[in-house]
């Protein structure tokens, strides 16, 4: 049996003192871990999670997720090293091939090459070796090391991603865990896990742990909470409603949505949502459902269980509410695989 982590999720979108503030309550409440967005055009990721980092002494923190097509991961190695020796140990490097990036002219080609790549050569350089890295797209000269030393000298490693053979090659590179993003369907957890386990992704310290997390809007009032849920909801659904296999969302119904975001009206879009769609992609509603939606996917198996931005109708009363009220509700223990939660 093992126990399933808890986890917030915040956007980078706040001034210094919120981050603290938030990170402070969350620590308190008993929450696990503090993940911190990299989305195209918020803040970079490693300002808020400094400040987090300097208001917390136990939980986990890290970006989800650095993205090795917008940054080197020379220079993702260099921010992870400095939060890890921020936090005194308690960092994870987290890596996705990321979304958007055509807006502003990025391709993103060979996408596995890249993340595969990526964590490799970011572990080469906290690890200290002077024996340099060979691959497809980035290389690191033989003798090339980093000028100080690092706190650790391996992080954990998370890969953002709903695909099979990402997932498989993330289990073989030895990554701690693999995270879904903008779902809460429980039965997205099982579609992983035969993924991981037909694409052989079993790395010496045995399989990755899953970790599920999407929106999150808490409150007494669950209409005002579903409400807004949709209108965060909407800007993503055509993303992922594509990669979810378990799940058919009406073609003319993502054309709707696209074409009312597109008209800047997201509010308009969300409201076509229909009810049993929204709790496949958003923990919303009173403190009693967002539990019993997060009690599916710790039953289902997940590793962690993340609460994403923006909480509730304010930053505060989200927070407060999932650690007073929904914390209490969830029975965290799992018959998750001993060798992946414990990594």
């Amino acid at each position: 049996m093992t126990l399933t982590e808890i986890g917030l999720g915040f956007q980078s979108d706040k001034h210094a003192a919120d981050y603290a503030r938030l990170a402070g309550k969350a620590e308190a409440y008993g929450f696990d871990v503090l993940s911190v967005f990299g989305d195209l055009m918020y803040q970079p990721p490693i300002f808020p999670l400094l400040e987090m980092a300097r208001a917390t002494e136990r939980v986990r923190i890290g970006a989800a997720c650095w993205n090795p097509y917008s940054m080197h991961p020379y220079e993702i190695a260099g921010q992870v090293a400095a939060l890890d020796l921020a936090s005194a140990g308690r960092a994870y490097v987290g890596l996705a091939r990321g979304s958007w990036l055509g807006d502003v002219g990025i391709a993103q080609p060979r996408p596995l090459a890249h993340l595969r790549d990526a964590a490799q050569l970011i572990q080469t350089l906290l690890s200290g070796s002077p024996d340099g890295f060979q691959g497809e797209v980035f290389q690191l000269a033989p003798g090339s090391r980093l000028a100080y030393q690092p706190h650790r000298p391996r992080v954990p490693l998370l890969i953002g991603t709903w695909g099979a053979q990402t997932a498989a090659m993330a289990g073989r590179i030895g990554a701690r865990e693999i995270k879904i993003g903008g779902t809460v369907n429980p039965a997205m957890v099982e579609v992983m896990r035969h993924r991981l386990a037909g694409g052989g992704a079993t790395g010496p310290a045995g399989a990755p742990g899953i970790v599920v997390g999407a929106v999150t809007v808490v409150d007494e009032d669950g209409r005002l909470a579903r409400s807004r849920a949709r209108t965060e909801v909407a800007m993503y659904l055509p993303v992922v409603a594509a990669l979810d296999p378990t799940v058919d969302v009406p073609e003319d119904l993502l054309a709707r949505v696209k074409d009312l975001l597109g008209q800047g009206r997201a509010a308009d879009a969300g409201a076509l949502i229909p009810d049993d769609l929204l709790d496949l992609f958003a923990f919303c509603g009173t403190p009693e459902h967002v539990a019993a939606q997060a009690q599916r996917l710790i039953d289902a198996g997940v590793s962690r269980v993340e609460f994403g931005t923006p909480h509730g109708l304010t930053d505060d009363l989200g927070v407060d509410l999932i650690g007073t009220r929904v914390l209490p509700l969830l029975q965290k223990t799992t018959t998750a695989p001993e060798d992946a939660a414990a990594r």
